[in-house]
């Protein structure tokens, strides 16, 4: 069976992707968990896909789950829909969105299509990551993991940055204020205003 590759761009930053391979006959709810789970968000939100042309103009619609809103088009269902069944163009471009609170668009595009899956791969998974994922929540998730990360890979710690001469910020020789002239100075200029 072939297998047909995605690049999944952040809208914001389209040097933030990954590249995700999936099967056929897999459907969009298959397609939506690896896609979350590639960029580390959570599963707490709704979501949708919808087919797009080359100018990212947004189609028929392909959603988690049935919400009763009034649509041109009936949309399909993720559980529903295989990955086939939508894509048209050797070139087939998605839009994915993703908590529509916080709106995390994603551009999805195939760039390549398998003649056959290898048998020791569970599919879909994700074949390449480039770039630093976005933070679902904020600086605070990202930063304490990724900067727990980089401390470790560029050991940036108190001992090794002091044992190069680096110290705390204010740990300057501070015996030499009181012979500094400039203090007194600005003391007399405060009393003139």
């Amino acid at each position: 069976m072939p297998v047909l590759k995605f690049r999944v761009y952040w809208e914001e930053d389209e040097s933030v992707y990954r590249d995700i391979s999936i099967k056929p006959d897999q459907t969009f709810l298959q397609f939506h968990q690896t896609i979350l789970q590639s960029f580390e968000f959570d599963n707490k939100h709704k979501a949708t896909f919808f087919r797009s042309n080359d100018n990212w103009q947004r189609g028929r619609e392909i959603i988690l789950e049935q919400d009763g809103a009034a649509r041109k088009v009936e949309p399909l269902l993720m559980e529903d829909t295989p990955i086939a069944a939508a894509v048209k163009t050797p070139n087939q471009k998605f839009i994915y969105l993703y908590d529509y609170a916080k709106n995390w668009t994603f551009l999805v595009e195939l760039i390549g299509v398998s003649k056959d899956e290898n048998s020791k791969i569970a599919y879909p998974f994700c074949t390449r990551k480039e770039g630093l994922a976005p933070s679902q929540y904020g600086t605070k998730g990202l930063v304490g993991d990724k900067l727990v990360e980089m401390e470790e890979k560029y050991d940036l710690n108190k001992e090794g940055m002091s044992e190069d001469g680096f110290g705390e910020e204010g740990e300057e020789d501070d015996n030499n204020d009181s012979d500094d002239d400039g203090g007194g100075e600005d003391q007399g200029n405060d009393d003139m205003y």
